[in-house]
């Protein structure tokens, strides 16, 4: 018999759809509100909760948009895949380009967070060392495979949901010993509030949406998932309605312990007053300690879902091929982009300002979730004709909104956030122009799937 040619090295699929749930819920932490509570609170005119379902509805509308591009390109590649296929090689790769800076910071900016947040509770223990065990440690996970990842994350996301738990407990305990169950009703939340006007209301619902930033990157596990075309639009709509459900409540009890927003000591750390009021000090010891998990977590998942997303790239020739399409033929991973990812937190971690890359995170973010969107209308409305009945809603209607609010919160990002990004983007026009010759080819490209 003639000798069977050597299979090519893949991503294994094992993953389910609870584990892409448990993957999103993840990267994106059951304690997301615990940074930005204070912020979207006062930004909102005390009326945060609001502003968080608002924020749901215009995630869900981009989520919805990521399930259905990924039914119909079950792709690592994920945005980067969606918009070439949809829109243009160009542009999408411009996409792949600006989702490159999100998939960057997120796990740099989770070092970091961890990092400082580690060497606070132990000072004797300097932040660089700190950096340096974090990156290793999150690497050397991604690199043994998808499963240790998720089974390592499952792990955080148990801690992180036990801490959402005792976080509520401690306060509901404490506005019913002080106010019974009356305590509970809205207008409760609302004795420091002001009267409800719609620009604050929806400044405080861009901020609260950075709570949902991350939530794309399921969808660049579709080659690790056993069934992609079904599971990962369930698991990312699921994942942001179970997100919601968490942050919602959050704000609202946080809310009722500390009603009166323009008291905070601080904005940016006030739900670890709140704790210190709910629970005393041991639920602040608890609090911090469980952010520094979230953190973790976050770099985890978020390095899974950038490494994956160049080996989209790599494997279309739009960067290097031979260096991030390479899966290694034993763990079955991109090794070398997992490396790459590893290494550029570190250096970031020790080298780039916090708040700019904070700033920045949201500019690569919007962009895809923008161009994803107009995919959806590009792909099923105006291609497929899928027009009738309810698939004018969810072909047009809801992806059109999902894109002008996500550009309504792309405009509000600050100068220097656009002036960076900008550069970023520039760099990348300027690259794809000479692989291309002047934009007179198109770039490598995957064959579209037989309709």
């Amino acid at each position: 018999m003639p000798e069977r040619a050597p299979t090519k090295p893949a991503l294994k699929r094992v993953l389910s759809r609870r584990d892409l749930i448990l993957y999103g819920l993840v990267i994106l932490t059951p304690t997301a509100a615990y940074p930005v509570f204070g912020i979207v609170q006062q930004t909102s005119h005390g009326h945060a909760a609001l502003s968080y379902l608002i924020a749901m509805i215009a995630m869900l509308f981009t989520a919805a948009s990521y399930g259905k591009m990924s039914s119909a390109f079950p792709s690592a590649g994920s945005t980067y895949t969606y918009v070439q296929q949809a829109l243009n090689p160009h542009i999408g790769f411009l996409a792949g380009w600006a989702m490159i800076l999100d998939y960057l910071l997120i796990p740099l900016l989770s070092v970091v967070y961890a990092s400082l947040t580690a060497n606070r509770m132990l000072p004797a223990v300097p932040y660089v060392v700190w950096a340096v065990l974090f990156s290793v440690a999150i690497t050397l996970i991604n690199i043994r495979g998808i499963h240790v990842t998720a089974r390592a994350g499952n792990v955080m996301m148990v801690l992180m949901t036990v801490c959402a738990v005792v976080f509520v407990g401690a306060a509901v305990h404490w506005i019913f010993a002080r106010h019974g169950w009356n305590g509970f009703l809205p207008h409760a939340t609302l004795r420091s509030a002001t009267r409800l006007r719609v620009q604050p209301l929806m400044l405080g619902a861009a901020i609260a949406s950075l709570s949902y930033i991350g939530f794309d990157a399921i969808s660049t596990l579709a080659e690790d998932t056993l069934h992609p075309e079904r599971d990962i639009s369930v698991a990312t709509v699921l994942v942001c309605l179970v997100e919601t459900v968490f942050c919602v409540i959050t704000v609202y009890l946080a809310a009722l312990v500390w009603p009166d927003y323009n008291a905070f000591p601080d904005a940016a750390t006030a739900i670890l007053d709140v704790a210190r009021v709910a629970g005393g000090f041991w639920m602040l010891g608890f609090i911090t300690f469980i952010l520094l998990v979230a953190g973790l977590a976050s770099a985890l998942t978020g390095q899974a879902g950038a490494s994956r997303l160049l080996l989209g790239m790599g494997r279309d020739g739009v960067i290097s091929r031979s260096f991030f399409a390479y899966v290694d033929p034993h763990f079955s991973t991109p090794v070398r982009s997992i490396y790459l990812m590893g290494g550029i937190s570190l250096v970031g971690a020790l080298l780039i300002r916090f708040q700019l890359a904070v700033e920045l995170l949201n500019f690569g973010a919007f962009i895809g979730f923008i161009l994803v969107n107009l995919s959806v209308i590009r792909h099923f409305y105006l291609r497929l004709h899928h027009r009738s009945g309810t698939a004018l809603f969810t072909n047009l209607i809801f992806p059109l909104a999902g894109a002008v609010f996500c550009c309504y919160i792309w405009l509000n990002l600050s100068v220097k956030a656009h002036i960076v990004g900008f550069c970023w983007l520039g760099a990348g026009v300027a690259y794809i122009a000479v692989l291309t010759r002047g934009f007179c080819i198109p770039p490598v490209s995957i064959s579209l799937p037989k309709e």
